[in-house]
């Protein structure tokens, strides 16, 4: 049987249920590539007992139930402070300084508020952060927007201020906040009129920027004209919802012109880092690469999205050499060689769409190796973890986050959207990974961002930008027909003889 230990944890949360006498922990199974249960992790817990002493027992529920009490104190601070970082950071900081905010709003509370506030590690604010910033529904899913982030831009909080402006139009367009995208169409007019001599300095060409900035200010009058009109049908009419087509298209070129717009931010002849231990390797450095992947089933039956049948599924894919420079070279190097084409998928299970595993014996592509990484059991050229964090100058390697004890911090690419690409390996082996690929069924409740066990153990080396929801319905047995590189191959960078 293949992949007997590609295994992807997929749910970090852990569910947990405690009565006075026992707690039972269900933390998810292992799953192997085909979704079969490795291991079940279920465990219970029971409280410890000195079977020679009644006061034994009593010390140690006390001081058990003690413990949870901590537990669950830190766990609603960190529920508030997520809470009051949505509504209003610098409210909550003004609060928190205000003596008398303190002194006087939280001494009759039984619970003593104060001092628990007073006792918030850093490690619960990380957590209230990242429970405000990392689940339900307000999380980035969208990966053009989340690949403008992962932009390497220097001195970037001005642009990435005009980003939100632009990006929230379409959120508001989306809901049907037909005045708040207008008011949104007016700041990011009224921006590039202020700040569009700051933009284009940023730029390698600011000639090439301020054509762009030019373009996008076109937009804005008939984008601005669109959601106009649409306010002056009935809500829920045809003309309505072909006004507001037309706008969400306008806003769409509008991104697209951001996104230009901050690719010619990125300095010139920028490279991400790489150690030079990994040069016997395939990189894709100093850019992105664009993929296309054309599936059909097997008995020529359709692809059916939501009630809609397509012959075949086209996907478009754009794979970031800034933030995974080996993964990704690696994966566009076997694309180039065809080892994609007429592949069938060997897994599909909810969770993830996954493939990579040649016939015969290997796991994974077999090639020359790395001598710093080495080959696998069958002969498999196989690659080094790389995750990169933000902050960090690059990507380091061959160990997890948590390795690293850097747990809960975010990747420059999380796992956020519907479709990310992962890299595949074993769980317990960081450096397994040869071929095997799988695209993530983001599921912002599932599988929130932060709160899986994806990010930081698993290198996300880019996004479906084009027909993800054909993953839908992909199925294990359906053919990859063609794999190929349709822009970008000039950042690949084959090993050195």
């Amino acid at each position: 049987m293949k992949f007997p230990g590609h295994s992807l944890l997929l749910l970090a949360t852990t569910v947990s249920f405690w009565t006075p006498t026992t707690v039972f922990s269900f933390a998810p199974s292992s799953l192997n590539p085909h979704g079969r249960c490795l291991e079940s992790q279920m465990t219970l817990n029971i409280f410890p007992q000195d079977t020679n002493s009644h006061e034994g027992n009593h010390h140690n529920l006390e001081s058990y139930i003690k413990s949870v009490e901590k537990g669950v104190k830190g766990a609603l601070v960190a529920t508030c402070l997520a809470g009051a970082i949505w509504a209003s950071p610098a409210a909550l900081v003004g609060g928190m300084m205000s003596e008398s905010g303190m002194g006087n709003s939280y001494n009759h509370d039984p619970m003593h508020i104060s001092s628990y506030l007073d006792a918030i590690r850093p490690s619960v604010v990380a957590q209230a952060k990242e429970m405000a910033s990392a689940s339900g529904s307000r999380v980035n899913k969208d990966p053009e927007s989340l690949l403008r982030y992962g932009l390497p831009i220097p001195k970037d909080k001005e642009i990435r201020k005009f980003q939100a402006i632009v990006e929230e139009i379409r959120q508001d367009i989306q809901s049907k906040r037909k005045s708040s995208a207008i008011d949104g169409i007016k700041k990011t007019k009224a921006t590039i009129k202020s700040k569009s001599s700051d933009f284009t300095q940023m730029c390698r060409s600011p000639k090439t920027c301020e054509g762009i900035l030019s373009e996008m200010t076109s937009v804005l009058d008939p984008l601005s004209q669109n959601v106009a009109e649409s306010q002056t049908y009935l809500n829920g009419s045809d003309q309505e919802r072909a006004a507001l087509d037309k706008a969400y298209n306008l806003q769409d070129q509008l991104q697209k012109l951001l996104t230009q717009l901050e690719e010619q931010m990125v300095p010139e002849g920028y490279a991400t880092p790489v150690p030079e231990e990994y040069n016997d390797l395939p990189q894709l450095k100093g850019g992105r690469a664009t993929v296309e992947f054309l599936l059909k089933k097997p008995d020529n039956a359709p692809f059916d999205v939501e009630g809609v049948n397509y012959p075949e599924a086209k996907m478009i894919m754009v794979i970031d050499g800034f933030t995974a420079p080996v993964t990704g070279g690696n994966f566009v190097d076997l694309v180039q060689k065809g080892f994609y084409n007429n592949m069938a998928i060997q897994r599909s299970d909810g969770f993830v769409v996954q493939t990579g595993d040649p016939d015969g014996p290997a796991d994974g592509y077999v090639g020359t190796p790395s001598a710093s990484v080495g080959k696998g059991k069958n002969g498999e050229r196989l690659i080094p973890l790389e995750i990169f964090v933000k902050g960090d100058k690059g990507p380091f390697y061959e160990t997890t986050i948590e390795d690293e004890g850097r747990g809960g911090q975010a990747t420059v690419l999380p796992f956020n959207s519907y479709g990310a690409l992962g890299w595949a390996r074993e769980e317990y082996d960081v450096n397994s990974g040869s071929s095997q690929f799988f695209w993530l069924l983001f599921d912002s409740d599932l599988t929130p961002a932060g709160k899986n066990v994806l990010d930081g153990r698993y290198p996300c080396f880019g996004y479906v930008v084009e027909g993800a929801d054909y993953l839908r319905d992909v199925k294990e047995g359906d053919i990859i027909v063609s794999a190929k590189v349709t822009d970008g191959l000039q950042y690949l960078v084959q090993p050195n003889k």
